[in-house]
């Protein structure tokens, strides 16, 4: 539903930005209106461009974000069943498809490009593409360890998977949130790098690490070996690509009489795509669709 609703939506959205002709002229609709929108890490001050390729770029960013809000509730039920692993990877799959196809192929065609720390900055959008094929891939890893591959393919995956966060900048915020910590001035009992999830992975390491001490030692009384053995880290399966992912055509409902029926004199003045300083957009109520535990998904 959300799909088929989403493509209606995109393919009406069309009739602004293409010709009717299907020549690579652009429509003389596309700076008729102003679209205005919020971004993630700016508050309720919104972004605003008189372009309907920023409509159609914001529209398909939140339609990705969807793809991960859906996968991220599914993961977190409390006894997830194998199709609804297989629609976590899925969805995760779609979201960074469509993260990329916006990267390449429509945020470039933007008269104003998007100020640093907007969601449509191309830092931003290459975070998320890379932070969906690692969450996918670590449903892959899952579907591994369940099915009891060989541990080579799961070390293989593994180390991929921690590659992929490495790429989403994780590095360098844990420098960042380091330092941050270590800084004289206000704040000072505020420490990232002992945030929660950090303390969480520690004590998840030692007590796996434990739990094996203790079970081999009533049970499997197996040799440890002095030395891990070494691994083969280049993964040739199970490998996370993002689906490809393309806007549909035109509606057929625009036709000339359709175009002709805009009065292009009626067109906003170009400043006034430009929010005002004390604007602000009120935010819409969500439903409530917090996961019953820790998902894992930390995109959504």
């Amino acid at each position: 539903m959300m799909k088929n609703a989403a493509d209606s939506y995109f393919s009406l959205l069309q009739g602004f930005i293409n010709s009717l002709d299907e020549s690579t002229q652009e429509s003389k609709l596309r700076y008729i209106q102003n679209f205005r929108w919020t971004d993630t890490l700016q508050g309720q001050v919104p972004s605003a461009q008189q372009d309907a390729v920023f409509e159609l770029i914001s529209m398909g960013f939140n339609v990705a974000l969807w793809y991960t809000k859906y996968a991220s509730r599914l993961a977190g039920k409390e006894n997830i069943t194998e199709d609804e692993a297989k629609e976590v990877h899925r969805s995760l799959k779609i979201a960074a498809g469509i993260f990329k196809h916006l990267k390449e192929s429509h945020i470039p065609k933007l008269i104003t490009p998007a100020e640093k720390g907007r969601d449509l900055e191309a830092r931003l959008i290459e975070a998320y593409i890379i932070q969906c094929q690692a969450e996918a891939q670590e449903v892959t890893i899952a579907r591994a360890i369940e099915l009891k591959h060989a541990p080579v393919l799961i070390a293989a995956l593994a180390y991929e998977t921690a590659n992929f966060y490495q790429k989403a900048v994780y590095a360098k915020a844990e420098a960042l949130c380091k330092e941050y910590g270590e800084t004289k001035g206000p704040g000072p009992t505020v420490k990232p790098s002992g945030h929660l999830f950090f303390r969480k992975l520690g004590n998840l390491v030692k007590n796996t690490l434990e739990k094996c001490q203790r079970e081999n030692g009533f049970i499997y009384f197996q040799k440890v070996p002095t030395e891990a053995p070494q691994l083969e880290l280049k993964a040739v399966y199970g490998l996370v690509e993002p689906v490809p992912f393309e806007f549909p055509p035109t509606s057929v409902h625009w036709t000339p009489e359709t175009l002709a029926a805009f009065d292009l004199t009626q067109r906003p003045k170009d400043d006034s795509a430009k929010p005002k300083p004390e604007e602000v957009v009120k935010p819409v109520k969500e439903p409530d669709i917090k996961p019953q535990k820790d998902t894992g998904c930390y995109i959504s």
